[in-house]
């Protein structure tokens, strides 16, 4: 036991353990989870939508001129789509954070006793007794009182805001890696054999994409990849009818 209390203690003045400057703090780890998130999403849609374009353009047409041209105009299409849907998404999500925090400044400078009244009830709901609530609301709201109150009531870190540049270079990154994966698939195996060959390289992507999207929400990986496989073979099954449909009758 002696031997744990060096470890926990050893570095820090006073006998206290010293914080561990290496570990991200909460909200910075699910700022970055959800733009992981968002980047396999992302990556999802590049396969699925780019996937069904080129499918359905190869059903109609064997030129290669022709289905490199709409799989092109198709992936960069997507990606400044994605880019700019993230950015105005998370710029939004910005303000509300920003004009959550200053609501928060006004109370704290107009009510300071309301204020911790509220962070002692939060405590308790936690499960604290109302007299160790007060002692930590307190001593919390001397220490740092607009930190205190926006990591519990509003579960923001005033110095981690959510970033739309990040979000969308991110998402159009991995529309743009994703899209590329059906587009190349169809366009490099002989005329015969590249739509099921496009097939085939889709659904693989697909299953990756879905088990690290249920890798990171913690959800089931069968049901996820099934879901994900089934409807990206649904879109280029739909899409390749189309394109014959459509050839067909241009013929």
């Amino acid at each position: 036991m002696s031997g744990d209390s060096v470890q926990l203690t050893d570095g820090a003045p006073g006998g206290e353990p010293e914080p561990h400057s290496s570990e991200p703090h909460a909200p910075s780890l699910n700022n970055r989870l959800n733009w992981l998130r968002a980047g396999v999403l992302g990556a999802n849609d590049g396969i699925v939508s780019t996937a069904g374009l080129v499918v359905g353009v190869a059903a109609a047409t064997t030129e290669r001129s022709a289905i490199f041209t709409a799989g092109f105009a198709g992936l960069v299409a997507g990606a400044v789509s994605m880019a700019l849907g993230e950015y105005v998404s998370v710029s939004a999500q910005r303000d509300t954070e920003r004009a959550l925090l200053q609501k928060e400044k006004k109370e704290l400078l107009e009510t300071p006793e309301a204020e911790l009244q509220e962070l002692t009830e939060i405590y308790e709901n936690k499960g604290l007794s109302p007299e160790t609530a007060r002692r930590v609301a307190e001593e919390l709201t001397e220490h740092d009182a607009f930190a205190a109150h926006v990591e519990v009531e509003l579960g923001i870190d005033p110095d981690d805001l959510t970033n739309p540049w990040h979000a969308a270079i991110s998402s159009a990154i991995s529309f743009t890696i994703g899209a590329a994966i059906p587009l190349v698939a169809i366009l490099v195996p002989p005329t015969g054999i590249r739509v099921p060959i496009a097939f085939f390289a889709v659904l693989i992507a697909l299953a990756l994409t879905g088990t690290i999207s249920a890798a990171l929400g913690g959800a089931r990986k069968t049901r996820a990849v099934l879901r994900v496989v089934i409807g990206g073979a649904l879109a280029m099954a739909v899409t390749y009818g189309v394109g014959q449909l459509v050839g067909t009758g241009l013929a």
